[in-house]
């Protein structure tokens, strides 16, 4: 076995050697006599070597050697393949847009080329078409069409994904829509400033697409960003290429054509303002024995920024304190909370000091009966002269109870509920001064006569 290697490796070693005596040894030898003729008799040591057959024999392997490393690292060359992946490149359809819309075409697909490293950086630097897809000519239906990439480089090789897609092809139809509004981020617009008005530049827009898409269609509406509104912008603004959207009946997003895509819209940006008082609330009942002299707060008014009908509309800022069952004095430290349509508050945080004192009592004789919330077009009155006023027990410090007097105390009662004819109605009670209890002693149920 080893014999027969052996006789193998000769074969191969002889046929090399004929090889380079028959490419390279015999024609370089002829080249070197040749040479030999040429050179003039100062070159004898040149005329010497050329006719000595083991110097040329010499040379000859040195030069085949470098013939071969020559070749070799050509092959080498050859051989060294690379890959790299383009992601998400973008696709161009080729179609008469004007008649047609086309679904199912990816928007992006990865390209990988395959080739020597230096063609794929040549080939990334290079100018190219792109991915392309040329549907002229195909008729509204169903079609598997091949996408092409336009490769500058015809050394390397590339390979598409995908390569080749499903596509719908409809007939463009058109509609006319609504154009309504949505307002981004608002909630990142300085808290003290407010958009009371949002003007449209238009009112409609024409929506073009698949009849399918568009029967699909709710509501077509601007997105007006805030933060696209310079800072501190008091007054009109105008904010130009606004961008339209179509939304189904679920909120979600419909890729239909929107002529215009973008518009112009004017807003209207205030900072309505005013100063009102922080009204102090205790709520629950201190302990028995006890009642609250006095309620203090470091604080007592405070500015409130929002929208114009929000701010007109109040008039004070409650803010409840627990005094349940409080039997020493208490200092409160509150939040204050804004209210709806108030967007900021000059103070977010007050102090609040509650006073206890020792309780007593007194009593408020002839408080009379108010009719409240009686339904339009009714009118109300005590049935008789009994029905017409309360006894009213107050109880709180004794300095807050010597200034109560019986304008200090209101009785009444609900009537959004009456209807004609006489009824008995629960009688409540309340007064100006918050630190104190109101309790009624007697008729806490009147006879009202209801007419209308």
């Amino acid at each position: 076995m080893k014999k027969k290697s052996n006789n193998i490796f000769i074969r191969i070693f002889s046929s090399i050697g004929r090889f380079f005596d028959k490419i390279l040894l015999t024609p370089l030898t002829k080249l070197f006599f040749k040479f030999g003729e040429w050179i003039n008799d100062g070159g004898k040591f040149l005329d010497k070597m050329s006719g000595n057959k083991s110097f040329l024999l010499i040379i000859s392997l040195i030069l085949a050697f470098s013939a071969f490393i020559v070749i070799d690292k050509e092959n080498d060359v050859t051989i060294d393949q690379y890959a790299e992946i383009l992601y998400q490149q973008p696709v161009t359809a080729i179609y008469n847009e004007e008649l047609y819309v086309v679904e199912g075409l990816p928007e992006a697909v990865d390209i990988t080329l395959v080739g020597q490293k230096r063609h794929i950086f040549l080939a990334k630097q290079s100018p190219s078409n792109g991915v392309t897809v040329d549907l002229t000519g195909l008729k509204p239906g169903q079609h598997k069409v091949k996408l092409k990439y336009s490769q500058p480089l015809k050394s390397l090789d590339y390979k598409l994904d995908p390569s080749e897609v499903t596509i719908t092809i409809y007939k463009k139809v058109s509609t006319t829509k609504s154009l309504t509004y949505d307002i981004l981020h608002q909630d990142e617009l300085d808290s003290k400033l407010y958009i009371d008005k949002v003007t449209l530049d238009r009112s409609e827009v024409i929506v073009k697409g698949s009849q399918e898409s568009l029967d699909k269609v709710a509501t077509v509406k601007a997105l007006v960003d805030v933060n696209d509104i310079p800072a501190g912008s008091v007054g009109e603004v105008t904010l130009k290429d606004v961008p339209l959207v179509a939304y189904d009946t679920n909120g979600k997003v419909i890729n239909v054509e929107i002529v215009p895509k973008t518009i112009t819209c004017k807003l209207g940006i205030t900072s309505p303002s005013k100063e009102v008082p922080i009204k102090v609330i205790p709520k629950g009942t201190v302990s028995l024995g006890k009642s609250i002299k006095s309620i203090e707060s470091n604080i007592s008014k405070v500015t409130v920024y929002g929208s114009e009908a929000a701010v007109d509309k109040l008039e004070q800022l409650e803010v409840e304190i627990d005094v349940d069952k409080l039997s020493k004095d208490k200092t409160f430290n509150i939040t204050l909370n804004a209210p709806n349509g108030i967007t900021e508050l000059s103070e977010t945080q007050i102090t609040v000091k509650v006073t206890l004192d020792s309780s007593e009592s007194k009593t408020i004789e002839g408080v009379r009966i108010i009719p409240e919330n009686l339904p339009a077009g009714m009118t109300a009155q005590a049935a008789s002269e009994a029905d017409s006023t309360v006894t009213v027990k107050v109880t709180g410090s004794s300095e807050s109870i010597q200034k109560v007097t019986v304008d200090n105390v209101k009785a009444y009662v609900d009537l959004s509920n009456a209807k004609p004819g006489t009824s008995e109605y629960t009688v409540k009670v309340t007064g100006d001064d918050l630190t104190l209890t109101y309790e009624i002693t007697s008729n806490k149920k009147v006879s009202i006569t209801v007419t209308g």
